[in-house]
């Protein structure tokens, strides 16, 4: 079985982030590791004591099979980190009332780019950027019209 996992990399809310998707979907961190736990890498700077709290890497399972990961960047680990709309993550839900439940949940605080509603392809669709900036699809196939979208 293949399945997509989606990676995600903040400028330090890491953890508030994962804090809310948590939340959101209901389960429990698969992994949590902090800058602190890595060892020492030859040729980088040491993890400086505000930096080791943060968030080295963090999995959180949405279903049995997929899951999202995440990590905190920035500083001289990663200096050009642009975070934000260069991808989107689906999640396809069967029930319409979880989808919109989902949604709404991601969209609070964040900006709706296109309204959960009934779409063209028989399904209810809906698209956001969340309060950390990550964009979100949320697809929901009406029974008569299921899929592997």
């Amino acid at each position: 079985m293949t399945t997509v996992n989606i990676y995600l990399t903040f400028a330090g809310n890491c953890e508030e982030a994962f804090n809310f998707y948590r939340d959101i979907f209901g389960t429990e961190f698969e992994s949590i590791n902090r800058f602190k736990e890595m060892p020492p890498q030859e040729g980088m700077p040491p993890v400086s004591a505000d930096f080791g709290e943060k968030i080295m890497h963090i999995s959180l399972p949405i279903s049995a099979e997929t899951r999202i990961m995440g990590s905190d960047q920035g500083g001289d680990w990663a200096p050009d980190l642009h975070p934000g709309n260069n991808f989107s993550i689906s999640v396809n839900s069967d029930d319409v009332d979880e989808g919109r439940k989902i949604f709404e949940a991601l969209a609070e605080g964040g900006q709706i780019t296109m309204p959960f509603d009934k779409t063209f392809w028989q399904a209810y669709f809906g698209m956001a950027t969340d309060k950390f900036g990550i964009n979100w699809m949320v697809n929901c196939n009406l029974p008569e019209h299921k899929s592997n979208n």
